[in-house]
């Protein structure tokens, strides 16, 4: 999400978020890291938040729509890639989902008539569509969540939390919690933290000023499944 002004701290969540993702995703490189789910937990909420952020940002419907054709694009571009890496995938890529969440929190943002009909389409095909969306229906409700809280009290970042938890099969995490597995535990939290966290990130790290992270990094998504699949042939 470019921005003419940048802000370090949102920069800084990217970078983050995007590590969090990378971490995840090593699980599957054929290494015994089954922790590693548990630093995974932060990577959505924290690119929502990212989302949420750039929304709420003044002049953010002159950029909204190409936002959004760019999600569409890295939709289709990372669906093989992400095919390719992930063993068994059960449902399509992050991109859809994101892209599906931005039009609902824009729908809740802006009251024209066109933003509140695809706002309610969109809503309507996650919920019609949810085991197909990687993090379902909560995952595409998660961005307005952190929009909604993003200018309000830190403690309202249980809300969101609770948002992303719903979005993370939260009755499996549960249930394996419930016999003692610690990364459940752990992962239960960090689903819960994830956006409160954030939400310290962007409001007392402004003064940091990382490296920008500008429109290419959305060919990150798709290349970072293709180098894993590259070193999971290595390591075997």
């Amino acid at each position: 999400m470019h921005v003419s002004q940048r802000d370090g701290a949102l920069d800084l969540l990217k970078w983050l978020a995007l590590l969090s993702m990378l971490l995840d995703h090593l699980r599957y490189v054929g290494i015994s890291a089954d922790w590693l789910y548990v630093p995974g937990r932060l990577a959505f909420p924290w690119f929502c938040l990212a989302m949420a952020a750039n929304l709420a940002r003044a002049g953010a419907q002159k950029t909204e729509w190409r936002y959004l054709g760019w999600l569409l694009l890295f939709s289709a571009v990372s669906e093989i890639p992400y095919r390719l890496y992930i063993p068994d995938p059960d449902t399509l890529n992050v991109m859809p989902t994101l892209a599906l969440g931005l039009l609902v929190a824009r729908g809740w943002q802006d009251r024209t008539l066109l933003s509140r009909l695809l706002g309610a389409g969109a809503l309507l095909l996650a919920a019609l569509f949810s085991q197909w969306l990687m993090f379902g229906v909560f995952g595409v409700l998660l961005p307005l969540a952190l929009l909604w809280v993003i200018r309000r009290p830190w403690y309202l970042g249980l809300l969101p939390g609770l948002v992303c938890l719903a979005s993370n099969q939260w009755q499996v995490l549960y249930e394996a919690a419930q016999f003692g597995n610690h990364v459940a535990v752990f992962g239960i939290v960090a689903c819960l933290v994830a956006p409160s966290l954030g939400l310290f990130l962007l409001r007392h790290a402004r003064h940091l000023q990382p490296p920008p992270m500008r429109r290419w990094a959305y060919a990150l998504y798709p290349l970072h499944f293709l180098i894993l699949l590259a070193l999971r042939t290595v390591v075997a």
